[in-house]
């Protein structure tokens, strides 16, 4: 048992505690967008509506005071498929799982408020993304061309969630 525990403290993925953002968090998620994302980043007005929209959720990732990674939602009131917008992982947290903790957590948030499906869209040439939702039971059903500002194929992706709302 002591190896597990030491394992768990040694792993950087499993220090960080996810909630809700708060209006509080807005410096840091417009910076964690900059760090993370080389274009089609989210900016700073779409961030704080997000944060304060009740169809949207932003989950932070934090390591003691430190945002490490963020994932948003949107869902709408008449329709139980949920759409994960974004996921941001910091890049000296890469590879380390974090980005699965916010997935699991994103799935438990849009499964709280009702939603049976998740969607998102993803880079084609986003290897870690790809390999993270196909990892996680995600299936790709559509390609959209030139979806991203650079010209970009967008895969797009959908799980059931299972639980009370599958």
């Amino acid at each position: 048992m002591d190896g597990r525990v030491s394992a768990a403290l040694s792993d950087p993925a499993a220090r960080v505690a996810i909630r809700p953002a708060t209006r509080a968090d807005l410096d840091a998620l417009v910076a964690l967008e900059a760090a993370a994302f080389a274009g089609d980043r989210a900016e700073r007005r779409a961030i704080r509506h997000a944060i304060d929209s009740p169809t949207m959720s932003v989950l932070v990732a934090l390591d003691g005071a430190v945002l490490v990674g963020a994932a948003t939602i949107e869902r709408r009131r008449t329709s139980r498929v949920a759409r994960l917008s974004s996921i941001a992982v910091a890049p000296s947290r890469g590879g380390t799982g974090l980005g699965r903790i916010l997935l699991d957590a994103v799935e438990a948030e849009a499964r709280r408020h009702g939603c049976a499906r998740l969607r998102l869209e993803v880079r084609e040439d986003n290897g870690p993304g790809i390999r993270l939702y196909e990892r996680a039971g995600y299936r790709r059903f559509a390609t959209v061309p030139r979806y991203y500002e650079d010209g970009t194929t967008a895969w797009r992706y959908e799980k059931a969630l299972g639980g009370e709302a599958g």
